[in-house]
């Protein structure tokens, strides 16, 4: 049990170290140029820029993920189930950037697998 407590709450912190800046980036440029992105790649997205992206990454990927990693680092009762939300938060958001963007970065497979995994480890805490 402690080894997938560690293991989830190291995923959170990874997820979350990785979303609060990029959406921090992309709230700060929503023209994307913070992070070399055009706003091209929004065309088939309901959005105009990455504004509304970038505060859905640092709220739910970032803030949120960092919450788990604290939750689960603390032993809380809540941290599986939370673990789990998160992860499914985590899916979703992949799903519908690839569904709106394709498929254009092994890290969209990567975080996808990440989520797969705080799922089934916030399954597997008591």
């Amino acid at each position: 049990m402690l080894k997938n407590r560690i293991i989830l709450g190291v995923l959170e912190m990874i997820v979350a170290l990785g979303a609060i800046p990029t959406g921090i980036s992309m709230i700060i440029r929503p023209d994307g140029s913070g992070m070399g992105l055009e706003l091209a790649r929004l065309e088939s997205s309901p959005f105009e820029s990455f504004l509304i992206p970038g505060i859905f990454l640092v709220f739910f990927n970032g803030i949120l993920q960092l919450t788990g990693a604290w939750l689960t680092f603390r032993k809380s009762t809540v941290a599986g189930h939370f673990g789990m939300a998160v992860g499914m938060i985590l899916i979703f958001w992949l799903l519908a950037q690839i569904y709106y963007l394709e498929l254009t970065h092994f890290l969209q497979v990567v975080f996808f697998v990440i989520g797969l995994f705080e799922v089934y480890l916030g399954r597997m805490l008591p």
